[in-house]
């Protein structure tokens, strides 16, 4: 993919030409993945006028799941460990006759900017905010490609747990086993803490595994993502343990299937983001459930777990074709549990289809 990362930073060298910065420190471990294609730890990515650097305090490593850095970025490996790639940079674009550089100040720490400061104090600094996150938004065909497979191994681990016997293991052991799966199957790891709820845990959003052991009766909620080449997907379902559901459970699970199946259907590129969480919203609401709904349906997936745009009431703008989001809603019932659906679809126009949906794993209400 050498032409996509070099057009990425064309792009983004454009915008900042615009702005009068003739270089540019990238430090976000996301952003300097994206244009470079690679992040090691600690690593930046320094745009100059003529030629790109990756300053790191090691060799870029992609068993490491590093990534590999574009060939037409140069590696520049700091002499000690111990130092500061940000720090090397600017000492760096001063030594190239930079006299202003455009930083990621959301990113940047209150200690690194005065560091950067002490080794150039004649730099000009300038903040270049949320470019390269907007660039990112949109996705291209081999971003998406990723994410899909994501989806499968992620799809692939909860099919295989939900063939083994549950009960009486404990949530912690549960999450701990699809983490496995998921490196089993060929994932950089997790995407995320994998969240396990049972019981009365269930149907809350980022639920962290205790060591509550799975009952006969029980609501069980799994929330897990593969992470591929960097990126990073989404799945969600509930489920009900050992025995013929509750007349209550198949309630409340058909309404947040209903919820979800609206917001995914809500999806198309035009659409605003708030109209997207209102459908699936509105579902909720007309049943009764007004408190304690998670604050948004839905959150784009990328390099991060959660990117931009969000599907939330006070969200601003509208989707694109080519983007992933989550659609996400859930119902949490205090002391009994509740359900959560979630997939990871990608905006297509009608005229592609429609949404594509990423996580095929059955939302059937199943007793396991």
């Amino acid at each position: 993919m050498p032409e996509v990362y070099a057009g990425r930073r064309a792009r983004l060298r454009e915008r900042c030409d615009a702005a009068g910065s003739a270089s540019v420190l990238i430090s976000r471990p996301a952003n300097v993945r994206y244009l470079a294609g690679a992040a090691p730890h600690r690593a930046v990515l320094l745009l100059g006028p003529r030629d790109d650097t990756l300053l790191c305090p090691r060799a870029p490593d992609d068993r490491a799941g590093d990534g590999r850095p574009d060939e037409a970025v140069r590696v520049q490996v700091l002499p000690s460990p111990g130092g500061d790639p940000a720090v090397a940079a600017a000492d760096l674009a001063v030594a190239l006759g930079t006299d202003g550089l455009a930083v990621e100040e959301h990113h940047l720490t209150v200690a690194r900017h005065r560091a950067i400061r002490s080794v150039a104090p004649r730099l000009r600094l300038a903040d270049l905010g949320l470019c390269v996150e907007q660039l990112r938004v949109v996705k291209d065909e081999e971003e998406i490609s990723c994410l899909r497979v994501g989806a499968e191994i992620a799809d692939q681990a909860l099919g295989e747990l939900l063939e083994s016997i549950l009960v009486g293991r404990t949530e912690r052991h549960l999450a701990l086993e699809l983490e496995r799966r998921l490196v089993d199957h060929g994932a950089d790891g997790p995407a995320f803490p994998t969240s396990v709820a049972t019981g009365p845990h269930a149907g809350r959003r980022g639920h962290r595994p205790t060591d509550r052991r799975v009952e006969e009766g029980d609501l069980l909620s799994v929330c897990l993502g593969a992470a591929y080449r960097g990126y990073r997907c989404e799945i969600g379902r509930t489920f009900v343990i050992g025995t013929t559901p509750a007349d209550w459970q198949i309630e409340l699970y058909d309404l947040v299937f209903a919820a979800q199946r609206a917001g995914r259907e809500a999806l198309g590129p035009g659409v605003a983001c708030r109209d997207v969480d209102r459908a699936a919203r509105q579902v909720l609401r007309s049943a009764g459930f007004t408190e304690g709904l998670p604050s948004l349906t839905g959150h784009g997936v990328g390099l991060e777990i959660e990117e931009e745009p969000q599907l939330a009431p006070s969200a601003m703008g509208k989707l694109d074709a080519c983007v992933p989001v989550t659609v996400e809603p859930g119902v949490h019932l205090p002391g009994r549990g509740g359900v959560r659906i979630d997939d990871t679809l990608v905006v297509r126009p009608e005229a592609d289809g429609g949404p594509e949906l990423l996580t095929i794993t059955t939302k059937e209400l199943l007793a396991l």
